[in-house]
């Protein structure tokens, strides 16, 4: 169950850090948002980063094998980065229409699953 628990923040860790990070690249198409300072915009973006640390944390506490969890360090991190990769291409297929997913970005995740398989690997 902890698995479980911890790809589900994970997964609502990484829909926070998308938009805390790329958010402001769409915003910019909205008048309140157009005429915001970078510091503002950076402001703005820690501010959706917190709930993205609200979210990450407790996934790495209760996913570390060492607080009891089913997974290493290593296993957490490569989980992180293929969750990050899922919800960013989501976000920009839905988000930045003029964005294209191409047959080198499969090949990519493809290695990406194979560096799941040999992390996992006993």
């Amino acid at each position: 169950m902890k698995a479980f628990y911890t790809i589900g923040l994970l997964i609502v860790s990484n829909v926070f850090m998308t938009f805390a990070w790329y958010g402001h690249l769409k915003f910019k198409e909205y008048d309140w948002f157009s005429n915001m300072s970078l510091m503002k915009i950076i402001f703005l973006s820690w501010m959706i980063a917190l709930f993205e640390y609200m979210a990450m944390i407790p996934a790495n506490k209760i996913g570390f094998v060492g607080n009891g969890g089913p997974f290493t360090l290593w296993q957490l991190k490569v989980i992180q980065e293929v969750i990050t990769l899922i919800v960013f291409s989501f976000f920009t297929l839905l988000v930045f229409k003029n964005e294209s997913f191409r047959t080198n970005h499969l090949i990519g995740f493809a290695f990406l699953v194979l560096a799941v398989y040999f992390i996992f690997k006993k």
